[in-house]
């Protein structure tokens, strides 16, 4: 095995000094067909540094490695350390993550439903469609007064990002209630904190409006893969929101997309989703892992909940895949124990939601939380918005003599 896996570091140095070549290629055909030679190329992808031309079978090989061995290899790779030491260096960041991330910081997110229910989508998952029968009622927009006081209350409880979400299908016809939005944004913004939108589709204009109120992020998730999204959502396409996703990123704005995970999609379809946004122009400023959280009166309501070990999969996948992107831990955190969201972090994810709700589904408590990042050493994220620019980390080339020791 250890031969094998130095044959990888070789391989991994050749990659690097020739990046154009698939990571498949510069993995020996000798080492390819096993979980063991799955290992070796997650050893490989793991120093790639920034690529956009992943192939779905790279990312899936990386996805199918032992999930040991995918924690390993997204969590403790060093340049600066000889490998021989780094089993040390697990219950630390990656080398990956501390690339291009403060291995400790995590940022505090809130998110808060400003227009609640009544929504003409008909989304499997969401108690807030109107097509489904929970318990969730419809509300108007919520006022200035009422959001910005959720705003500074959630600033004094430590978080940077304020996030707004609202249950429409798009802004068509809603010029009234978008000007109050592009207002909330402004006052928000001069807090001191991040601003993120979630609305539903936006057009070009829209974006741009955004973006001179002063707009950080907005999301847009794809939920799941192309193939799997049809059995989950009927109501708007799969490339309407790749549009809205592009509008977004052509104003300028930091493009917020991930998915579901437990909606009853295949590990192919976790696989299709990450290639997706791994092979956008530019990958997500931020990509949320959501577990999906079962609501009665859902169409999903009787599905099995996510276990921790698939959502350490997927934070670990895209981590490597994505290592500037802010991996977020959001719905489903409140099932983790907190030795189970240590290891979530271990993996790569550097952001959580805090606060009772997120949108209308339960979340931790803040005294949990807290006591979380005492225990961890965990320490906010201070409101600054990341984006490429901000990390343009050069990443060394490893040495061809270094051993990966599992």
């Amino acid at each position: 095995m250890l031969k094998r896996i130095s044959v990888a570091a070789r391989a991994m140095a050749s990659h690097s000094s020739n990046p154009a070549t698939p990571l498949a290629a510069s993995v020996p055909r000798s080492l390819l067909g096993s979980a063991a030679e799955d290992a070796a190329l997650a050893a490989v992808a793991a120093n790639s540094g920034l690529r956009f031309d992943w192939s779905k079978n790279e990312i899936k090989r990386i996805y199918d490695s032992p999930l040991m061995d995918l924690l390993f290899y997204s969590v403790a790779y060093s340049d600066s350390v000889h490998l021989v030491d780094l089993i040390c260096c697990v219950s630390r960041a990656s080398l990956v993550h501390r690339k291009f991330h403060d291995g400790r910081a995590v940022q505090q997110c809130t998110l808060l439903s400003i227009k609640t229910g009544g929504c003409s989508e008909d989304c499997s998952y969401c108690p807030q469609s109107s097509k489904h029968a929970t318990t969730v009622e419809a509300t108007k927009l919520m006022k200035e007064d009422a959001v910005l006081a959720a705003a500074r209350k959630a600033k004094e409880a430590g978080s940077s990002r304020f996030c707004m979400g609202a249950a429409w299908r798009d802004m068509e016809g809603r010029k009234s209630n978008f000007n109050s939005i592009l207002g909330y944004v402004k006052e928000i913004r001069g807090m001191g904190m991040e601003v993120c939108c979630t609305l539903g589709m936006i057009t070009e204009t829209q974006a741009k409006q955004l973006k001179e109120a002063g707009l950080t992020a907005y999301n847009h998730n794809l939920d799941t893969s192309r193939e799997f999204y049809p059995k989950i959502i009927t109501t708007r396409t799969y490339d309407e929101r790749l549009d809205t996703l592009a509008h977004v990123r052509d104003a300028g704005i930091n493009v917020c997309s991930g998915g579901i995970i437990g909606l009853g999609e295949s590990h192919d379809d976790r696989v299709g989703m990450l290639h997706t946004l791994a092979t956008l122009p530019e990958h997500p400023e931020s990509v949320p892992v959501n577990a999906l959280l079962a609501v009665e009166g859902t169409p999903l309501e009787a599905q099995e909940p996510v276990k921790i070990w698939e959502m350490i999969r997927m934070i670990g996948t895209a981590r490597i895949v994505m290592p500037q992107t802010m991996i977020r831990l959001s719905a489903g955190r409140v099932r983790f124990t907190q030795p189970e969201q240590a290891m979530c972090f271990m993996a790569g994810a550097n952001s959580i939601f805090t606060g009772d709700k997120l949108l209308t589904t339960p979340n931790n408590a803040y005294n949990d939380d807290k006591a979380m990042f005492e225990t961890l050493g965990l320490v906010p994220l201070e409101p600054k918005s990341v984006t490429a620019k901000d990390l343009e980390i050069e990443v060394p080339a490893p040495k061809a003599q270094d051993e990966i020791l599992i």
